[in-house]
């Protein structure tokens, strides 16, 4: 198909992009496409439908100059404008893709799919309201939209709606049964309620979300392992690996030789793990193994309820020689020091509201004797006294010699926590499901304390209650 296809017809080449397209052959159907425009430039759906196969190869910067070439030959093009409108999300454009999305709707108003991603917008831009008026328009128009119930749902989680959130998501899974992230969604949810029998069992949809990458091999059932050895693999973000990497001995215990597959900003914190007998880092050669499973399995594999959390910390344990190297740099802070983490990852899809400005925590500075420190990576100075972090090793020889850990809910939390240190966290109105509904502890993690958001983006009562804790123990975490 040197051509392109279609030979010098545009409307064949058109029509054999379009057949590539429906059968997933991306980058046949671009030199379609490009065929097609080399003999009728101003053909706007052409332009268009080329933007559509580059964003299914994640070329989403030149997707999006295809889509606005379409709408320049055409601005009332519904379909160049919604699919502008996907690309401009998927860079994190919110406003420019609110306004995609909006000109879609203007040429067809009836378009359900359209209204359910102009909520999506909507959330990122912290407007719940909006959010969940588009999601209602998408299902008045589709009752039987899984996606727009599954939408809905994430919204009315976020704002503590947590009944009418999950109503929503056995819709969605009612009428598409093998929706695997509608699953993991319930499946959240029931463990924020404390409902961990079911609530683990269901968790086990997420390999079927995309993105997700299950090992090729057999999974452990939990049966005695008699000295095989076993891959747990670190599958998600650093703080699931910080808090699941506790089941290592539980598995050491019943006889496996425990293989860990990790992050390289992790591998040497999690090595030292009891139970452990080898940390690989991604990309490694993996040992021969007949059996694997996910660290975040390890809890529905061992039954795992509220009252049987395995929670004797600490369980990792920072480098000494490294730990006295911070001690002798940190003797230039005097006082009570508070390390402090305010920022999230910015990928974590509820980074707006979990995240803080650092000017909230600077008003504990105010409190005599008291001295903030950066476990932020990356912060070079200023209010705050700043502290070089290479691996996850290293910061946790920093807050080994730290009075208090005050963090947002990140890997800074976990880390904290699995090193048996006094760590405070400051959650959002809605936080994740393991910090369950309304506690001000945890039982993963026994130093911990929660102060939570009693209005959603309102974080002045937070820092208010740390504040006074801290006046009223006089320095003591």
């Amino acid at each position: 198909m040197e051509d392109g296809g279609g030979g010098g017809d545009p409307d064949n080449s058109f029509a054999w992009g379009n057949a590539l397209m429906m059968q997933g052959r991306f980058a046949e159907a671009v030199l379609c496409y490009e065929q097609c425009l080399r003999l009728r430039p101003d053909f706007a759906e052409c332009q268009s439908n080329l933007g559509m196969a580059m964003a299914e190869q994640g070329e989403l910067t030149d997707a999006v100059g295809r889509y606005r070439q379409a709408l320049s030959i055409n601005p009332d093009l519904a379909d160049a404008n919604y699919n502008l409108g996907n690309a401009l999300r998927e860079l994190g454009r919110w406003d420019e893709a609110e306004s995609s999305y909006r000109r879609a709707l203007r040429s067809n108003p009836d378009w359900p799919e359209a209204h359910t991603n102009l909520g999506l917008i909507s959330v990122e831009q912290g407007n719940y309201e909006a959010a969940v008026a588009s999601h209602q328009t998408a299902l008045r128009l589709n009752p039987v939209f899984a996606e727009a119930h599954n939408n809905l749902g994430i919204v009315l989680e976020r704002q503590a709606k947590i009944d009418e959130c999950r109503h929503c998501f056995d819709r969605a899974i009612a009428h598409q049964p093998d929706f695997a992230q509608a699953h993991c969604n319930r499946a959240q949810i029931w463990l924020l309620e404390g409902d961990f029998a079911r609530g683990w069992r269901e968790y086990e949809w997420r390999w079927q979300v995309p993105g997700f990458r299950p090992i090729p091999a057999p999974e452990w059932d939990g049966a005695r392992l008699d000295g095989e050895p076993i891959l747990l693999h670190a599958e998600q973000g650093f703080g699931d690996a910080l808090q699941f990497i506790r089941y290592a001995s539980l598995v050491r215990d019943i006889g496996g030789r425990v293989i860990v597959s990790s992050p390289p900003e992790l591998s040497r914190l999690l090595a030292t793990s009891p139970g452990v007998e080898q940390v690989v880092t991604d990309g490694d050669a993996v040992p021969p193994v007949r059996l694997h499973a996910g660290l975040m399995s390890l809890p529905r594999i061992f039954g795992t309820s509220l009252t049987s959390i395995p929670a004797d910390v600490p369980y990792l344990f920072a480098d000494p020689e490294l730990v006295a190297a911070r001690r002798r740099e940190l003797r230039a802070v005097p006082g009570f020091t508070i390390g402090i983490a305010w920022q999230g990852s910015v990928r974590h899809p509820n980074d707006r509201q979990r995240s803080i400005p650092l000017d909230r925590f600077l008003s504990l500075s105010r409190i005599p004797g008291v001295r903030l420190v950066s476990l932020q990576k990356g912060y070079e100075g200023g209010s705050v006294y700043p502290t070089a972090l290479g691996d996850f090793m290293d910061t946790a020889s920093v807050m080994m010699n730290l009075d208090l850990i005050i963090t947002v809910d990140t890997a800074v939390a976990h880390l904290a926590g699995s090193l048996g240190l006094p760590v405070w966290v400051a959650l959002p109105f809605c936080s994740e499901w393991r910090w369950l509904e309304t506690r001000k502890d945890s039982p993963w993690y026994p130093t911990m304390r929660l102060f939570r958001q009693t209005r959603p983006g309102e974080w002045g009562d937070v820092f208010e209650d740390m504040a006074n804790e801290l006046a009223r123990r006089g320095g003591q975490a």
